[in-house]
């Protein structure tokens, strides 16, 4: 039975909508991914996508976030849009409602519960396991479309089939499908299956609350029937939570319709505010290109418009929609009107009709309107200007939503325009840097890849030797990737000139990353002690962040069964004559070997699984050297501390 891989499937309109408007907010790729991660055509999609040879990068892909991150967030926001306008075009009755969304509660609770027992159970990939676990059943979504008869009972008698011929089309491996295939086998059949089947088969019995579900976790993975109940209770919580964070309703009766009518509106607002604005940017400068959207905006709202370009003391008034436009250049301070205010808080701001200031009364005059609205336009935290429209208090919800959204573009627009501001006489430059830039990408991203299999090779073999052989692999790509880091850094450097690393911004970003992988999963607890001061370094980011992954991952590993690990920082120290920032980074484990302390910062041939690698402490010493920095290390039983000094930077300008 031969499918499409990218087969047009349904969705909850609730979760679609929740994902476009998290696109059209501008919300973070984490949030949009969570979103996206949720539902099971949305994840069947992206699955399809990633591994289409568009992308020229086939291979096994281990969790949603993975497939995501090769689309890119461009990608990402036209694969919403598009899922929306196909979302109109299922005309689904309320039967098929009602199995829909009992559908995406039965897929979220099998992938919640796969991801917590390949955690409990230390499968490798928790994250692999819920992405599994959310298409695991597609074959019922695609019968769920089809008009009742024999064909449509034959998607739903062969959807174990089904989902292993998805899995292998995706690209997600044997075992993948395996886990597909087998979904339905018996408990006492699968005992000594692979232990991706065995999560897959027991989630599945799990989330469909019987009792049979809990005699099963016991046969498969010797979980008591009290743990068991109690990993289905918080999933069960978890499932309503989410749910009610998304907008879908989990009482008896559920109907769509009302759903899709707004996901309707939504998509024809999106399209309108893209099409008034599918002429704008062709201009010298952002404010002319502001400037000249104003009956852009009219248009698309059905208001009178008024712009004030941004000046650093003031506000401008250079285009209108009411004809010819007066000369007017009003202070920014102080903030005593809609328009002032606005610009001062950066957000949307509406007139009182009660407390009109005389500027209110002037811009209401201009706009023949007794009412208004200010809109900022935004971009990196920078206002280039504000938008006046003439509301009627009637329609201002639907005003303020096209008007979000138009912003929302014009700030696309502009950062389009900052990216494009290169000269003619630069682009050659431009593009070759471009090119560097995109092949230093293309290299690490296999080299990430190829690091994360010899990672899980090494728990499959026993052989101390050859785990001894993986590590010394796995620090040579580590040097290979760090010296690839470097190259994109001096590129970046050259092309923006910023060279400066904040140490206080790196260990937040890391800890945070860390904290949703590596720390949970060895069960290891972080806690960063960060200086008040600044930490601002004269080093560049990328060789910060390789010495602060290397220690951290060095002690995460040496801590077999869990542990601690501080990150503390310092700043100003003074020492020989020069000002530094300090960084210490302490564990519990069980400190360094003895082999790897007698020749401390010179390579040897391993010391991963009793403690820190003499390998990857060589590229530390070797960074912080190039970085004119200075490392110590103090190691004993109950546990090792880095001090390092890195060089701060200097409060006067680097060409002095």
């Amino acid at each position: 039975m031969q499918i499409s891989p990218d087969t047009q499937l349904p969705s909850l309109p609730e979760i679609t909508l929740r994902a476009l408007e998290a696109c059209q907010h501008e919300d973070s790729y984490r949030q949009i991914s969570q979103i996206i991660a949720t539902d099971t055509a949305l994840v069947a999609r992206v699955l399809a996508l990633a591994n289409s040879s568009l992308y020229g990068r086939p291979g096994e892909i281990r969790s949603v976030e993975h497939a995501l991150l090769r689309l890119g967030t461009d990608r990402i926001r036209t694969l919403i849009l598009t899922a929306a306008l196909r979302q109109l075009l299922f005309d689904l009755g309320a039967d098929q409602w009602q199995q829909l969304r009992d559908f995406w509660r039965h897929s979220l609770t099998t992938a919640l519960t796969a991801k917590a027992l390949a955690t409990l159970t230390r499968y490798p990939s928790a994250d692999e396991a819920f992405m599994i676990g959310m298409v695991h059943n597609i074959g019922e979504l695609i019968a769920l479309k089809m008009a009742p008869g024999d064909s449509q009972q034959e998607k739903l008698n062969s959807q174990s089939e089904i989902g292993a011929q998805f899995a292998l089309s995706w690209g997600l491996g044997p075992m993948a499908a395996d886990a597909m295939r087998y979904q339905q086998a018996s408990p006492a059949s699968i005992r000594d299956a692979a232990h991706l089947v065995k999560l897959i088969n027991l989630s599945t019995r799990l989330a469909q609350a019987d009792a049979a579900g809990i005699s099963a976790a016991g046969t498969v993975f010797g979980i008591s029937d009290d743990l068991t109940r109690e990993i289905c209770l918080r999933i069960n919580n978890e499932v309503a939570t989410l749910a009610a964070s998304l907008g879908v309703t989990l009482a008896d009766e559920y109907d769509g319709h009302a759903a899709s009518r707004v996901l309707h509106q939504t998509v024809i607002r999106q399209a309108m505010a893209e099409q008034s604005l599918s002429c704008a940017g062709n201009h010298e400068t952002i404010p002319l290109m502001l400037a000249s959207t104003v009956s852009n905006l009219t248009l698309l709202t059905g208001c009178p418009a008024l712009f004030f370009t941004a000046r650093p003391e003031s506000l401008k008034l250079v285009s209108t929609s009411q004809g010819d436009c007066p000369d007017m250049a009003v202070s920014a301070t102080p903030a005593l009107s809609a328009l002032t205010r606005c610009h001062r808080d950066s957000v949307i701001v509406y007139s009182d009709p009660d407390d009109l200031s005389i500027l209110d009364q002037q811009v209401l005059r201009l706009l023949r309107s007794t009412t208004m609205m200010a809109l900022p336009v935004l971009f990196e935290e920078q206002c280039y200007g504000v938008f006046l429209l003439g509301t009627d208090s009637a329609d201002d919800a639907a005003v303020e939503t096209l008007a979000r959204m138009f912003s929302q573009r014009l700030t696309r627009l502009i950062a389009d325009s900052v990216a494009a501001g290169t000269g003619t006489e630069d682009l050659t430059q431009a593009l070759l840097e471009e090119g560097i830039r995109r092949q230093i990408h293309e290299i690490s991203n296999p080299l990430t890849i190829i690091r994360q299999y010899i990672y899980q090779l090494r728990g499959k073999l026993d052989d101390s030797q050859v785990h001894e052989e993986l590590d010394i692999i796995r620090d040579e790509l580590e040097r290979a990737g760090n010296l690839l880091l470097q190259m994109g850094e001096a590129h970046e450097h050259e092309r923006e000139g910023v060279s400066h690393a904040i140490l206080n911004d790196e260990l937040r970003a890391l800890n945070e990353l860390f904290e949703d992988t590596l720390f949970g999963d060895r069960k290891v607890t972080s806690r960063l002690s960060l200086s008040s001061g600044s930490t601002e370094l004269k080093a560049t980011r990328a060789p910060v962040r390789q010495v602060v992954i290397n220690l951290i991952r060095n002690a995460v590993e040496s801590m077999t069964t869990g542990g601690s690990i501080a990150l503390t920082t310092t700043a100003p120290v003074f020492q020989n004559g020069g000002k530094w920032v300090e960084l210490l980074v302490e564990d519990t484990g069980p400190g360094l070997p003895k082999d790897v302390q007698d020749r401390l910062f010179l390579p040897v041939t391993s010391g991963k699984g009793a403690g820190h690698s003499g390998l990857g402490l060589s590229i530390v010493k070797q960074l912080i050297d190039d970085m004119e920095g200075i490392i110590g290390c103090h190691s004993g039983e109950k546990g090792t501390r880095f001090r390092i000094l890195l060089p701060a930077a200097s409060d006067q300008n680097d060409e002095e």
